[in-house]
């Protein structure tokens, strides 16, 4: 699935609120850095993992799954393993995200015909915050 930049970008300008699934609280963990440079770009983020329910990360509350966010969700940013990610899709069907965005790597076919099926916008293999650092943002 290839994106052209202005699909991406009108994603990334329509979305205010983002579930982070798999935040890490390690500095050094890519869900970490993404994170911080989305909240450093205006966004709402909701960090999930329930590993991390009892921490915050990065100053904001963690969640343990999409279902327990009480507020609306745009984009479902997907930061596990291949093997989870038709789980986190259907589960972001359930809660009306308009948006699946599977980071650098992640492919999975059957989870994207589904979202699309269900109206989601669907990205695969990038990454937000290396398309936030890309030119055509500082003429914005």
């Amino acid at each position: 699935m290839t994106h052209s930049d202005k699909f991406l970008q009108n994603i990334l300008q329509e979305t205010k609120s983002i579930a982070i699934v798999g935040a890490s609280s390690k500095p050094h963990r890519d869900s970490y850095k993404v994170m911080d440079i989305l909240l450093k770009h205006g966004y709402i983020i909701y960090p999930v993992n329930p590993n991390e329910v009892d921490n915050k990360i990065l100053g904001m509350r963690c969640y343990p799954n999409l279902k327990s966010i009480d507020k609306e969700i745009d984009m479902v940013d997907i930061f596990r393993s291949r093997e989870a990610v038709l789980e986190i899709t259907n589960e972001s069907i359930e809660i009306n995200a308009k948006v699946i965005w599977m980071q650098l790597d992640i492919i999975h076919e059957e989870a994207a015909e589904i979202a699309k099926k269900h109206g989601l916008k669907v990205v695969m293999d990038r990454c937000p915050k290396i398309e936030l650092e890309k030119p055509y943002w500082t003429s914005k």
